[in-house]
C-alpha cells in the first residue's frame, strides 16, 4: 500500500521516516502493546492495510480516551494526535506526549494553526490521526462527521486510512472513570484517495466514504 502514497502531488515522501525516539518505544512496548493485547484482548484485522511510509492520515470513530494511544501505537506505524494545549503544561505529562507524537493546539484557536501542524506532522513521516466526529461518542459510531481530514487530506495529498475502533465505548463509556476488561479490536479499511480538491462538494465525497467505510466495519463486529 506504501506505493499509493507516492502519487501525492507534492514531493516525493515516501522515503521520510518519522523520529519516534527512545519514549515512544518505551510507552509502545511496556505500557500499550501490552494493556491492548493483554487486558483488553486487542486484535486486528487489515494491518496490512496500513502504507507504512508517506503522508497518511488515519481517521477513525471515537468511543473513549483509549483510543488515540491505541491507534497511535497498534498499527505498525506512529500515529500523531492533537492534544489539548493545558496537557502540555504539566511537566513530566508534556514530555510523554510529546515523544509519543503528540502536538499542543490551544482552545478557540483556528483552524488554520491546527491544520498548519498537522500539515507539519505529516510532513515529518508521521501519519496524523484524526476523529471524525471530533468528540467521543456514546454508541462509538461515526453519527456527525466533519470535514477536517477530508480537507487535510486535500491540502496535503494524503491517503485517507479509515479505522473502525470496535468496543471502546463500552470498555470506558463517556462519563465513566474505570474500565471495564472487554475485547477491543480494530478493523482496518483501505485506504481513500485524497479529495479532488478543497471545494465543499469534494469535501463531502470524501467523508461520506469514510462514514460508510468505518460504521460498515463497526457492523461485521468483534472478530472471530
Amino acid at each position: 500500500m506504501a506505493d499509493l502514497i507516492a502519487t501525492s502531488n507534492q514531493r516525493d515522501l515516501t522515503l521520510v521516516k518519522p523520529k519516534t525516539g527512545f519514549i515512544y518505544l518505551l510507552v509502545s512496548w511496556l505500557i500499550v502493546f501490552p494493556v491492548f493485547r493483554i487486558f483488553f484482548r486487542g486484535r486486528i484485522h487489515g494491518q496490512s492495510n496500513v502504507p507504512l511510509k508517506g503522508p497518511l492520515v488515519v481517521v477513525a470513530n471515537h468511543g473513549s480516551h483509549l483510543d488515540p494511544p491505541i491507534l497511535g501505537h497498534a498499527l505498525g506505524r506512529p500515529v500523531a494526535f492533537m492534544a489539548k494545549e493545558e496537557l502540555f503544561r504539566i511537566p513530566f505529562l508534556s514530555w510523554i506526549i510529546r515523544s509519543c507524537g503528540a502536538y499542543p493546539v490551544r482552545r478557540g484557536s483556528s483552524d488554520r494553526e491546527a491544520f498548519r501542524i498537522a500539515n507539519n506532522k505529516l510532513l515529518s513521516g508521521w501519519a496524523t490521526g484524526v476523529f471524525l466526529d471530533g468528540t467521543r461518542q456514546a454508541d462509538g459510531r461515526i453519527n456527525q462527521p466533519m470535514a477536517g481530514a477530508a480537507l487535510l487530506a486535500a491540502r496535503s495529498g494524503s491517503y485517507l486510512l479509515p479505522v473502525a475502533i470496535i468496543n471502546s465505548h463500552r470498555v470506558l463509556k463517556k462519563k465513566g472513570f474505570f474500565p471495564r476488561f472487554l475485547p477491543i479490536h480494530l478493523r482496518v479499511g483501505t485506504p481513500i484517495p485524497p479529495p479532488n480538491s478543497r471545494k465543499k462538494v469534494d469535501l463531502r465525497e470524501s467523508t461520506d466514504k469514510l462514514q460508510f467505510a468505518i460504521n460498515s466495519m463497526i457492523d461485521e463486529g468483534l472478530l472471530e
